[in-house]
């Protein structure tokens, strides 16, 4: 009997040392962070994606990784979350490449661009034919990395209180645009600003700003542009397709599990899908909302799409010209796109 106790004495003690271990690395996996966002978690879509990104993270990790997420203007200003995350003051942030253009301006690629390929061409790009590469490389020399986190479908092209006749309309215009669509609108005289999205409808109701652009029409329909100008205007030349990101200070990036980096990176991959589907589902009701609120939808005549088109591509070689980071991405982009250019034309339906 004395023999028996002291074995099971002993395989008592082994098994609350075995506990006592694994409560000890589950206690070392307990992660809090904080992000901060630029988008506002009530967007239609883009604000339901990253709650639903960091509910997925949290499932994934059993409780263990705890992602909190942090209204625009919280923590930290809504375009002023890259050098936050860059210095550590916060671990992560959900944004996108064309806020930081005054700081990081040859990274806006990965955010949008004007008369730019379709979903499909994009994510082939940045997944499989290079362009991440160039994106987290960038990235890193700001100690950070970056992640697609949602794809955001054809964007309206913008919100006028009046018609635009002609483009001499233009001119003089006060116009919130995005990336680099902005430098375009420049060479027709239009007074170009960049507002977070919580920031535009009160400028556009004051006079601040005469018109916007922002998203596609249910988005837009969430921040209420439609009660304030009254004309619509397609295509969004450019942003046909764009991507939304989450950037993570890189010290804090290294010293997360390999489990959790993986669970990121998972993540994002769904964002991207359920992003991209839930935006192109929900625009055939917005766009009838619109019109019964009055609201007038215009397609650009082919001579103003010519003419944007044109400039920027007048654009693009002046970037190019003046700094060599932004002349290499553009070259990349631009090579696989006339690689992909073979499959184009004969896979898919004109």
């Amino acid at each position: 009997m004395g023999k028996a106790l002291r074995v099971g004495t002993a395989v008592l003690a082994l098994a609350a040392a075995v506990v006592t271990g694994a409560s000890e690395a589950s206690a070392q996996q307990k992660v809090r962070w904080k992000l901060a966002s630029s988008y506002p978690s009530t967007l239609d879509v883009l604000g339901q994606n990253m709650l639903r990104f960091i509910e997925n993270i949290k499932v994934m990790s059993d409780g263990n990784f705890d992602i909190r997420f942090h209204e625009p203007g919280a923590l930290v200003p809504a375009l002023e979350v890259f050098d936050a995350v860059s210095k550590g003051s916060v671990e992560m942030s959900y944004s996108s490449p064309g806020f930081h253009a005054g700081r990081i301006p040859h990274l806006v690629f990965f955010a949008s661009v004007p008369f730019g390929p379709s979903v499909n061409e994009y994510v082939a790009w940045v997944q499989h034919g290079g362009g991440y590469e160039l994106y987290d490389r960038e990235l890193a020399k700001h100690n950070i990395k970056g992640f697609q986190c949602g794809i955001v479908i054809a964007e309206s092209s913008g919100w006028f209180r009046k018609e635009i006749k002609t483009l001499d309309d233009l001119k003089g215009l006060k116009m919130r645009f995005f990336g680099l669509g902005a430098k375009v609108m420049q060479k027709f005289g239009v007074n170009t600003q960049l507002l977070g999205a919580g920031d535009i409808y009160p400028a556009l109701e004051r006079g601040v700003i005469d018109a916007t652009e922002f998203s596609y029409p249910s988005l837009d329909k969430n921040l209420g542009f439609y009660q304030v100008a009254k004309h619509n205007y397609f295509p969004g030349w450019h942003q046909q397709a764009s991507f939304v990101d989450v950037i993570i200070n890189l010290d804090a990036w290294n010293k997360l599990p390999k489990s959790y980096q993986k669970m990121i990176e998972v993540a994002c991959n769904d964002a991207n899908l359920w992003l991209m589907g839930a935006g192109e589902a929900r625009q055939g009701d917005a766009i009838a909302f619109f019109k019964q609120q009055g609201v007038q939808i215009h397609q650009w005549p082919q001579e103003f799409l010519d003419a944007f088109k044109a400039a920027w591509e007048q654009v693009a070689e002046e970037e190019a010209a003046a700094d060599p980071r932004f002349k290499e991405i553009w070259e990349h982009y631009k090579a696989f796109r006339a690689k992909y250019a073979a499959w184009r034309e004969i896979g898919y339906l004109k």
